[in-house]
């Protein structure tokens, strides 16, 4: 096995010199690659890791990183570019491995009882936890980095003015936000805009912490969030959001999906779509899918589109964030680094391994994968009234949206 392992490396190498490593094996020899001066080094405790990262692709080599049995010193993300490379990602795992990984993907399908179990997987860790590490918006999706933006509040802050900017968001406007998190875009929205809303989610720690800090802002119940499946979602509302939530939906239900949200927006509405998506349809990273995100799936810009495309929602503009969504990751990387001790004590050094080794992985994969972030601005029908270009995304901001003139339909 080190001899198939040695041969990929010195391909990968050739192709990214600037990559330089060194692999050191459980007898105490190395392997070099690339040139200059190491980013990274790999240890591997025996041959059985090596075999196991060989044959089993990214779930065979982040149990490794988990468990210990694999080490990397330096610079992570470097280490998970390999992976992006043609003559790894063409690597077969063993065909036992994908009866699991179908059996895995079948059985975590997001009806509407699994939904909420995938969803508490993850994101009922506790707010805690979360709150270690994201900024104080308590914002865990892609930021905005404008040339201004200097730290991750502000970038996330940006990020929901530019939204709203495409919202053409008014005052006195209905705004429903489908997977509203922590409530961070709600909270924006109607104190920035003066907006009535509702957001739905289906964590219990979102649920409780959105509204609490909804009522502390003296908003509630004009703005709210919900406890709820979005195919359970009720009323009218003149504006539609979601934000990082598309991902756990599942490309089996985009029909359903986008027939709610024609439902839920007034005819004329605009909505704006946020989600990671990827280049090329791909099934779900085994890893990623047991570990960290059970049940999701990255759609396509095409499968968004086609399913748009079978009801009367209208694409109106497409925006790209991929280097966004990686200088946002590096931030929280960061963040989480300086609040490792704590939750190591909380929850266990495996964990800490687990989410430190997802958050590196991810930003590689928007650096060197096929890793995007979709927004996806649309109308519920054809509007022909709309501004003609960007401009009004960029214009500074000069007096009081409430001021603002409506947008006409």
């Amino acid at each position: 096995m080190i001899d198939v392992v040695d041969g990929i490396f010195r391909r990968v190498s050739e192709d990214i010199p600037e990559n330089p490593f060194v692999l050191r094996l459980w007898d105490g020899t190395e392997r070099r690659y690339g040139a200059g001066s190491p980013r990274f080094a790999i240890s591997v405790d025996g041959p059985a890791t090596l075999s196991e990262m060989a044959t089993r692709g990214s779930l065979g080599t982040g149990e490794a990183y988990m468990s210990g049995a694999l080490e990397v010193e330096g610079d992570l993300q470097s280490f998970a570019r390999l992976a992006f490379h043609p003559a790894v990602k063409t690597l077969q795992i063993r065909p036992r491995d994908k009866a699991k990984i179908l059996a895995l993907y079948l059985r975590n399908r997001n009806s509407v009882r699994k939904a909420r179990q995938n969803i508490e997987h993850h994101y009922d860790l506790g707010n805690d936890f979360y709150q270690l590490w994201l900024d104080d918006t308590m914002t865990y999706s892609c930021a905005y980095w404008r040339d201004d933006c200097d730290d991750l509040e502000m970038a996330q802050r940006a990020k929901y003015e530019h939204i709203c900017n495409k919202l053409h968001l008014q005052e006195g406007e209905r705004l429903v936000d489908v997977g509203c998190g922590w409530g961070g875009m709600l909270l924006y929205a109607a104190q920035e805009y003066g907006v009535e809303g509702v957001g739905y989610t289906l964590s219990t720690e979102q649920h409780r912490f959105a509204n609490e800090r909804l009522k502390a802002a003296g908003l509630y119940p004009q703005v709210r969030a919900e406890l709820l499946d979005y195919r359970d979602a009720e009323g009218e509302f003149d504006k539609f959001v979601s934000i990082g939530m598309f991902e756990h939906v599942g490309k089996e239900y985009y029909g359903e999906f986008f027939s709610k949200v024609g439902e839920l927006l007034a005819p004329g509405g605009v909505g704006v779509l946020h989600t990671i998506g990827t280049q090329c349809e791909a099934d779900v990273d085994p890893w990623i899918g047991k570990y960290i995100f059970p049940g999701g799936y990255l759609p396509t810009l095409g499968q968004i589109c086609e399913s748009m495309g079978q009801t009367d929602l209208v694409a109106t503009d497409v925006e790209n964030l991929r280097l966004h969504y990686a200088r946002t990751l590096d931030a929280w990387a960061e963040r989480f680094e300086s609040c490792v001790d704590e939750v190591r004590r909380r929850f266990s050094e495996s964990f800490v391994r687990m989410w430190r080794f997802y958050l590196h992985a991810s930003a590689a994969g928007f650096k060197y994968g096929d890793a995007r972030v979709y927004q996806v601005t649309f109308t519920n029908g054809l509007r022909s009234d709309l501004p003609l270009t960007r401009a009004h995304l960029y214009e500074p901001k000069t007096r009081s949206r409430r001021d603002a003139q409506p947008v006409s339909r």
